[in-house]
């Protein structure tokens, strides 16, 4: 539960004290020109399909909704669309993201947005002990179990991604 020294707590790390998930604050070298998911696996040596991007995607029907997915995935657009309810669905313009979440590309968590938005999770999340998400804000982590995760943002489990070429 504590944060490693000198790692100041974000706000999504109080969320998940507050609800007594257990997790880690990994910290990782930003690279301003690389914000992918690769980037971040690379540098803590993990497993590109344990590293977890969260994505903002705005229905025709339900609005906004949160898909998380491994690094190494496209978001399958017609999946999520289908899985939140809706007939098509579009990731939001790069523009949208800080008002909507009240986070920055490559520090957007799937916890503590501005706004409790339905959230998926890609369901390969459940092959493994932990996974990583960001902590809201570049250069951090969390290394957190999955199923307290998205049992914690009253997630979904579902196919998300789409099939590689």
């Amino acid at each position: 539960m504590a944060a490693s020294k000198g790692i100041n707590k974000t706000n999504a790390a109080r969320l998940l004290d507050r609800a007594k998930i257990k997790y880690e604050l990994v910290p990782y070298e930003v690279d301003e020109n690389d914000l992918a998911a690769t980037h971040i696996a690379s540098q803590l040596g993990e497993n590109i399909k344990q590293v977890f991007k969260t994505l903002v995607l705005h229905g025709d029907k339900t609005g906004h909704f949160v898909c998380v997915v491994p690094g190494d995935a496209e978001v399958d657009l017609k999946k999520a669309a289908k899985v939140s309810g809706n007939k098509k669905a579009d990731l939001i313009p790069m523009k949208e993201l800080l008002p909507t979440t009240g986070y920055i590309r490559g520090g957007c968590s799937p916890i503590g947005m501005k706004k409790a938005f339905p959230t998926y999770f890609d369901a390969s999340c459940a092959d493994f002990d932990y996974i990583y998400v960001s902590a809201g804000v570049r250069g951090l982590q969390f290394k957190v179990s999955p199923t307290e995760l998205v049992e914690y943002v009253r997630g979904e489990l579902a196919d998300l991604t789409a099939e590689k070429e």
